[in-house]
């Protein structure tokens, strides 16, 4: 998924490309996953850039924007998989590349939501892509220098490159304190931080030598202020580069964390540390235990722990492994029923065996009930914590 670097790059050749220039033409698809689940559609799109000038560009986390010489602006979030292309120019590296046919730029790209082309000569042609339908578009009709005060901006966090003024140690330190959820949950979520995804905030963990699974508020002052630098410096490190990874350091964990589920994979560091993937925050997670130590509780010593340990769990929104929650369905039924078969056997008086004159009491055959069922009874499963982390969409 497209994070703060990859969107600081789409940003920096809109603004490139098509500042103070005016569009000449739109056309936008009739998609109502991209466009009408923000309120606008395709058609309205076009009707308000057509014609219009841009002023610039500009971004926060993981979404980014035109300001344009009047309202509205468009105002875009990659989603999964979505990209912005513009012709002639590779915009892209290896993972978001146009593919090209017989060594000729296919134009308008497959999958394409809107294109758009300047007017005069030389004229830009520009175009958003998205072949998953998870990106969003949409139209803020705000003067250009309040576009971050509306949503869906204002619901986000500050953006650790952009907000220098508002990200600092002490915001983190506040909100890591008031929340009781596993330090990389913290991080993802974008009402707390905007950019990061899963594999800045498996880099952040990773320069910090600290472990993702560790709660948040169990996190001494000196451990927070080593955070605080991690996020500063991969944030700022990735943007510089422009997202671009061959220029990435060569000691950082994304150099060597895309083996998981490769056949060949030697799943180590280059020095031998190994490498292990873990489930934190409803995310797969990238860890190096020999240098990412646990130096407080974490969400597995609670759900292993006591019924108020376990309550804390819930509370985290620790996501459990996609394998055991697609198979507790399955339990939760057998159990119910084993439950429901229980019950029913319960309820059924037994019968006076022949020859006997004793009578059976009601008491007892309930007591009796209640004792067999009692001896057979199957561990309830806990609830499946499936809350999930928004990126403000």
């Amino acid at each position: 998924m497209p994070e703060i670097a990859e969107v600081a790059r789409v940003t920096h050749y809109l603004r490139q490309h098509l500042t103070g220039k005016t569009i000449g033409n739109v056309i936008a698809a009739d998609d109502a996953n991209v466009f009408g689940k923000v309120g606008t559609s395709g058609a309205e799109f076009e009707r308000a850039l057509k014609g219009r000038k841009v002023v610039t560009a500009g971004s926060q986390g993981k979404y980014f924007w035109l300001v344009m010489d009047q309202p509205p602006h468009p105002v875009m979030h990659l989603g999964m998989t979505g990209w912005v292309h513009i012709r002639g120019e590779q915009t892209a590296y290896t993972r978001y590349a146009e593919r090209h046919k017989d060594g000729e730029e296919v134009w308008p790209p497959k999958y394409t939501k809107f294109q758009l082309e300047t007017a005069g000569a030389p004229s830009v042609e520009v175009a958003f892509t998205d072949a998953r339908r998870f990106s969003r578009i949409r139209l803020v009709n705000c003067p250009g220098a309040d576009i971050r005060k509306h949503s869906p901006l204002v619901e986000n966090g500050p953006d650790p490159v952009v907000d220098k003024d508002r990200f600092t140690e002490e915001y983190l330190r506040s909100k890591m304190k008031s929340r009781h959820v596993p330090i990389k949950a913290l991080l993802l979520d974008q009402a707390m931080i905007s950019g990061i995804g899963n594999w800045v905030g498996d880099e952040i963990m990773y320069q910090a030598k600290l472990h993702p699974e560790q709660y948040s508020d169990d996190f001494d002052d000196a451990d927070i202020t080593t955070l605080y630098n991690a996020v500063k410096y991969v944030c700022d490190t990735a943007v510089e580069k422009l997202g671009d990874s061959d220029q990435f350091p060569p000691d950082w964990l994304f150099n060597h964390r895309w083996g998981k589920g490769k056949k060949d994979s030697a799943k180590t560091l280059p020095n031998g540390e190994k490498l292990i993937f873990i489930t934190v925050g409803g995310r797969t997670s990238c860890v190096v235990p020999g240098v990412q130590k646990k130096k407080g509780r974490t969400t597995l010593d609670s759900a292993g722990g006591t019924p108020v340990a376990k309550e804390e769990a819930k509370e985290s929104h620790y996501f459990e492994d996609k394998k055991d929650i697609a198979e507790k369905p399955a339990k939760r039924a057998r159990i119910a029923m084993t439950e429901k078969e229980g019950a029913k056997d319960s309820k059924k008086t037994p019968k006076v065996p022949k020859g006997s004159s004793e009578p059976i009491k009601k008491e007892k055959v309930k007591k009796e009930a209640v004792e067999e069922k009692s001896a057979g009874d199957v561990p309830a499963l806990g609830r499946r914590r499936s809350t999930r982390l928004l990126s403000g969409v």
